[in-house]
């Protein structure tokens, strides 16, 4: 199984961008899809989950700005942001759980960056 992420660029605040992930291989399910960000010198943080059923949870930070959905016949999970700010600034990286033949695994994507200018 591999994620692969896409859709991160330089953006001036207020701007927005959209992130993508698609979980390719031999899948039978995938529970849960997130987005992780990693800013320069700090820890990596969780963003935004979405369940299977589409349940959602937000970082406070980014709580009225970020959306994140997913097309589960792609095997697809998006992160619209908006309202981006310098301090969103980070590689972010997609992770699942995925579920292979008798086991549930997790899953990360390599991360794409995303800059945001004042």
């Amino acid at each position: 199984v591999q994620l692969q992420a896409s859709g991160g660029g330089n953006v001036q605040a207020g701007g927005s961008l959209r992130l993508s992930c698609t979980a390719s291989g031999v899948i039978f399910s995938i529970p849960a899809m997130r987005w992780y960000r990693q800013a320069p010198g700090k820890q990596r943080e969780l963003v935004a989950t979405v369940t299977g059923g589409g349940s959602t949870n937000y970082a406070d930070a980014v709580k009225g700005r970020f959306t994140i959905s997913r097309d589960n016949a792609k095997n697809t999970v998006y992160l619209q942001m908006n309202s981006l700010k310098p301090e969103d600034t980070a590689v972010y990286y997609c992770n699942a759980d995925v579920g292979v033949r008798f086991a549930v695994r997790d899953y990360w994507g390599r991360g794409t960056e995303v800059t945001v200018s004042s």
